[in-house]
C-alpha cells in the first residue's frame, strides 16, 4: 500500500517497482545540473546580488536629508470616523483644521511605537478628556502639538483645564532606507524565485530539454523537487550577500533574530518559487511566461508595502494587498528587523506562506507537463 501511495506521489507509473535510493540520485543530478548553470552565468549571478544593493544605496543616498514637513496624526479610538465629520458640534480639536493626514490607529502602543520613530507626528485620542502623545525630538510634532494646543485653547475660551494632557515620548527618527530594506530583500526574493523557475523551466521546455529528460526515469515529483531546493539555496545565498552588503555600507537595524529572518525569507521564497512553477507548468513560450510573471509581481511590488506604507490608502487597496503573499513577507521580516519580534509574533505570516507553498506545488505537480 505504501508502495501505491509513493508511487502517486513522485508520479511513477503504476508497473515499476518504487526505489527511493534511485529517485534521491536522479534528483540529486538535476540539482547540480541546475545550480553549475546558474553559476557559470557570471552576469546574470552578479546582476541578481548587485542591482538590490545599488537601490538600497540609492535610497538611502535620495532620502538622506531631513524628511519634510508633512504632518500626519493619528487617531485613536472607535470614534475617529464620526469625529471627523461632526453633526450639529464643533469638531473636536485639531481634527476640523485642513492640510493634515489623520491616520486611524486601532492599537495605542503600535501607534506610540510609530511617535517614537518619527512615522507619525502626533498621536490623539479625541476623548473626554482629549490625551495626545508627541515626540520632544520631532520638528513635525512641535508643529502638530503647537496646533494641537492652539485649536484647543481657542475651543475652550481660555480654560487651561479643558486642554488635552500631553504623554511625552522620545526616540530616534526610523530613515527611510532602514525602513525599505526588508521590503527590497523581499522584492530581490521573489524576482530571483517566479523567474529563476518559472522563465528558466518554460525555456527547458522550448528547447527540447524537458523532452529528452521525459525518456529518462525521472519523474516529474523528482524534476521538480530539485528545481525548488536548487533555486531555494541560490535566492537565500544571494539574499544573505544583500543583506551582508547594506549591513555592511549602512547602518541597518536588527533587532530580532536572525535565524527567524532566515526562516521568514525561506517561507516566502518557497511560496514564490511554487508560484513560478504554477506559471511554468506548460507554457511553451518564454515571451508568454515573462508577461504573466510581470503580470503578478508588479501589482505585489505596488500593494504589498515594499515602497510606502499601506495606511492611509483605501479599504479595497488593503484588502487585496492582504490576499498578496508578498505583503505578509514584507511584513515579518519588517517587524524582526525593525520590531525586534520573534518567531511566535510572525507564525501567522509564516504558517500562511508554508500554506500557500504547499499548495501551489500540488496544483504544479498536477499540471506540470514534460511538452
Amino acid at each position: 500500500m505504501w508502495q501505491r501511495l509513493l508511487r502517486g506521489i513522485i508520479g511513477q507509473p503504476p508497473g515499476l517497482p518504487v526505489d527511493p535510493a534511485a529517485s534521491a540520485r536522479r534528483m540529486l543530478a538535476v540539482l547540480r545540473a541546475r545550480n553549475r548553470e546558474f553559476y557559470r552565468d557570471t552576469a546574470g549571478l552578479t546582476w541578481n546580488i548587485a542591482m538590490p544593493v545599488m537601490m538600497i544605496a540609492a535610497f538611502a543616498f535620495i532620502f538622506s536629508d531631513e524628511p519634510k514637513d508633512l504632518l500626519k496624526v493619528g487617531l485613536l479610538g472607535d470614534s475617529v470616523p464620526t469625529a471627523l465629520t461632526p453633526a450639529g458640534s464643533s469638531p473636536p480639536p485639531l481634527l476640523g483644521l485642513r492640510h493634515i493626514d489623520f491616520i486611524p490607529v486601532d492599537d495605542r502602543d503600535a501607534g506610540i511605537i510609530k511617535i517614537e520613530r518619527h512615522q507619525l507626528d502626533l498621536l490623539l485620542d479625541p476623548g473626554d478628556p482629549p490625551v495626545y502623545w508627541v515626540n520632544g525630538d520631532s520638528a513635525n510634532g512641535y508643529l502638530a502639538e503647537r496646533l494641537l494646543l492652539g485649536e484647543s485653547a481657542l475651543q475652550a475660551g481660555g480654560n487651561e483645564t479643558s486642554l488635552p494632557q500631553r504623554q511625552a515620548v522620545s526616540g530616534q527618527a526610523l530613515s527611510y532606507a532602514d525602513w525599505a530594506l526588508p521590503g527590497v530583500l523581499a522584492m530581490n526574493v521573489m524576482f530571483g524565485s517566479l523567474w529563476g523557475v518559472g522563465w528558466v523551466v518554460v525555456r527547458y521546455r522550448k528547447n527540447g530539454v524537458l523532452r529528452r529528460l521525459k525518456a529518462t526515469p525521472l519523474t516529474p515529483f523528482e524534476f521538480l523537487t530539485a528545481q525548488v531546493i536548487s533555486r531555494l539555496g541560490v535566492v537565500l545565498g544571494s539574499s544573505s550577500l544583500v543583506y551582508a552588503g547594506a549591513a555592511l555600507f549602512l547602518d541597518v537595524p536588527m533587532r530580532g533574530s536572525y535565524l527567524t529572518l532566515f526562516v521568514t525569507y525561506a517561507a516566502g521564497a518557497l511560496c514564490m518559487i511554487s508560484l513560478g512553477l504554477i506559471v511554468s507548468s506548460r507554457l511553451r513560450t518564454e515571451e508568454l511566461a515573462d508577461g504573466l510573471l510581470n503580470l503578478m509581481s508588479w501589482p505585489m511590488l505596488l500593494l504589498s508595502g515594499v515602497w510606502f506604507s499601506m495606511e492611509g490608502t483605501s479599504t479595497a487597496a488593503q484588502a487585496l494587498s492582504q490576499a498578496m503573499p508578498l505583503t505578509h513577507l514584507v511584513s515579518a521580516a519588517r517587524a524582526i528587523m525593525i520590531d525586534g519580534a520573534g518567531l511566535i509574533d510572525v507564525l501567522p505570516q509564516l504558517g500562511l506562506l508554508l500554506l500557500l507553498a504547499v499548495t501551489l506545488l500540488t496544483v504544479a505537480s498536477r499540471l506540470f507537463r514534460w511538452e
